[in-house]
């Protein structure tokens, strides 16, 4: 079941906002930004009690570049607490939404970070798949779900302090969710009345908004920690990582990467002209040049929400 949180398009309400907004976040994503407490940054790093951390989304960027590879990712070494999730990619200088799925279901973060880092790059149906050429372009976005609670109305919640997420029935009766992530309301300027409007036309409901419809919707507010690192961001800090995959290497035991082609090709060479049998690889990598590791397509069964 997919529902939205980020929106594929951004509705126009005022373009002095629209820029700034963008500016703000581009400024966040071309840099390490601040750990985010429902879309407001720490001012003195992390709290005691956040768990969110960069290292989630380098272990993102991991994920899909080892798939665009067809390699296995190093382990995570985060936290594998159990939460709900959201990851979303943005790309180039404007951040353009490029996919964001997540689930409300609790997951384990090491497994869970590494589906949807996959799911929301390649699976997202309002864009095609990722791209290799595209991955030195974007940003990743971890965002973890806390605090949910009933809201008494639509109404019942605080903007810059929640997210929601609504259920409904449509015209033809069928239902529907739809959510949005804390940042999004304060990110657009919008109150809550706006964002309920702008959550239920994305959600698919073309209809009039009247009260009698508005008192039928069920809505639930919940707060996050979220964190956003681009690519160059990653690199600095994983360089080894990103560079191995883009090698198209798979990593073993303490993620060592093998010689380049070219070196190995070289020993090969060498070896032959003087007629030995001995090998200058490392030798916890001599016996398997050959292994292939292929990236899991099986994910769980638990339900995904569409950004």
């Amino acid at each position: 079941m997919a529902s939205g949180c980020c929106g594929g398009k951004k509705t126009k309400v005022n373009t002095d906002r629209q820029s700034s907004s963008a500016n703000r976040e581009e400024s966040s994503a071309m840099k390490l930004s601040r750990p985010m407490v429902n879309g407001n940054g720490i001012a003195n790093g992390y709290q005691d009690n956040t768990v969110i951390r960069p290292e989630m989304c380098y272990f993102c960027f991991d994920v899909l570049s080892a798939h665009l590879h067809n390699n296995e990712p190093p382990k995570p070494s985060f936290t594998n607490q159990a939460y709900p999730l959201f990851v979303t990619w943005k790309i180039g200088k404007d951040l353009r939404l490029r996919g964001c799925i997540g689930t409300f279901s609790a997951l384990s973060l090491h497994s869970g970070l590494r589906e949807y880092a996959i799911t929301s790059s390649m699976k997202d149906n309002r864009f095609s798949p990722v791209k290799l050429d595209e991955l030195p372009r974007l940003s990743c976005s971890v965002s973890l779900l806390t605090n949910f609670e009933e809201c008494a109305d639509c109404y019942d919640w605080k903007v810059g302090i929640h997210g929601i997420r609504i259920e409904f029935q449509n015209e033809r009766g069928h239902h529907k969710t739809a959510t949005y992530l804390p940042e999004v309301s304060k990110e657009q300027g919008w109150n809550e009345q706006q964002t309920v409007e702008n959550l239920l036309r994305k959600g698919g409901y073309r209809s009039e908004i009247t009260p009698q419809f508005l008192a039928t919707i069920r809505t639930k507010r919940y707060q996050s920690e979220k964190l956003t690192v681009s690519y160059q961001d990653y690199v600095g800090a994983c360089g080894y990582k990103s560079k191995a995959h883009m090698n198209g290497v798979n990593h073993r035991g303490q993620h060592q990467p093998y010689p380049p082609p070219s070196q190995m090709h070289q020993h090969r060479r060498n070896s032959r002209e003087k007629g030995s049998s001995s090998s200058s690889l490392h030798p916890n990598h001599s016996s398997h040049n050959s292994v292939v590791h292929q990236q899991p397509n099986g994910y769980g069964n638990h339900s995904n929400s569409q950004m």
